[in-house]
This record gives C-alpha cells, sequence and structure tokens, in this order.
C-alpha cells in the first residue's frame, strides 16, 4: 500500500450515528485515491485467472484475453472491449454468480446496455453447453423482453463462446491496459 493510501488524518467516528461532515470529507477525498488503484487491482485480478484453466482449453485469462481481442478486431468500442475483457473477472472468486461481480465492477463505468451485458451473460452463455449438464439452455428466455437481449444474445455468439481457442492469437494482457486505465 502506498503513502498515499494512508491518510495522515483519519475520521474520529466509531458508528456512523456518531459522523460528522468533516469525517465525510476527508473519506470523499480518499475516494479519489482508493479509485486512482482501481486499474491495477483489476490487472492484477486478470493476471490471476493465469493458470486457472478449470478444466477449459485455455486458461481464465486466455479465455478473457481471446473475447476482448474478437471484439476489438470486429470493431467494437473501448467500453465493448473492457466489458468483454473483464466479464468473466470473478471467476475464481465466486464461480457461480461471477457475471454480478463483473457487472459491479462495470456498472458505474459503462452504458446501461454494457452492463446488462455483462450481468447476464452467464445465462445466455448457458444456451450452449447447459443441455450437456441436464440443465434448461433456453433460460435466457425469460430475458426475451429485455431491449439488451439480441446485444448479450450477440456478445456470447460472437465472442465470449468461440473463446476457448488454443491456437488463437490474442492480444496479450498488456495491449488491453491502457484501456482499463482509461476507464477506471
Amino acid at each position: 500500500m502506498t503513502d498515499l493510501a494512508r491518510p495522515t488524518a483519519r475520521a474520529t467516528f466509531t458508528s456512523f450515528d456518531e459522523s460528522t461532515a468533516e469525517d465525510w470529507a476527508l473519506i470523499s477525498e480518499q475516494l479519489q485515491v482508493t479509485q486512482s488503484h482501481v486499474a491495477d487491482n483489476l490487472i492484477a485480478q486478470l493476471k490471476m485467472l493465469r493458470n486457472d484453466h478449470g478444466g477449459f482449453p485455455v486458461d481464465r485469462l486466455e479465455h478473457s484475453l481471446q473475447t476482448a481481442t474478437r471484439a476489438q478486431r470486429d470493431g467494437r468500442d473501448d467500453e465493448y472491449v473492457v466489458c468483454a475483457l473483464l466479464h468473466d473477472i470473478g471467476d475464481n472468486l465466486a464461480p457461480y454468480n461471477h457475471p454480478d461481480i463483473a457487472a459491479g465492477i462495470v456498472k458505474p463505468f459503462v452504458s446501461e446496455a454494457n452492463h446488462w451485458m455483462v450481468a447476464h451473460h452467464g445465462i445466455f452463455q448457458g444456451y450452449y453447453f447447459w443441455h450437456h449438464l441436464g440443465w434448461d439452455r433456453n433460460a435466457r428466455d425469460e430475458y426475451r423482453d429485455s431491449p439488451y437481449f439480441e446485444y448479450t444474445e450477440e456478445f456470447c455468439a460472437k465472442y465470449d463462446q468461440v473463446a476457448f481457442d488454443p491456437d488463437y492469437r490474442s492480444e496479450p494482457l498488456e495491449h488491453f491496459e491502457p484501456l482499463i486505465r482509461a476507464t477506471f
């Protein structure tokens, strides 16, 4: 932790109901310091996906890189590419609800469509394999009335479900670092 992250002054309350406007001014000031570390923390978390293959043909980082590379090479905008890169960032933290983690990270920084896509990609991705597990591959149909249904369906079809190719040449993580830093 850097010295910037350790404020010399701290709030003095022991419960929120004892806090003051001065306490919250200090805390609000420090929010900018905390936010300044987010890009580095995201990059570190992405690196933690390396060598975690979970039985898939490629590790989770390579899957994320392939998804983002495919989207970028297809001409998607930077925000979309960042979402493609981060969509599975929660895989090694909470495999059963990893979309919620990624969606929570990107929500303040992306459009409603991209946030919805990240938040719902898991159930949409299920279309491609859930039937092999005895689950309903059409569970995504519950969201047919969403204005983002086709958008999310396309993300999974074109970029996510095809990003497990050991022979695909994706861009390295370093290629995407400027996008992460610009976004967060």
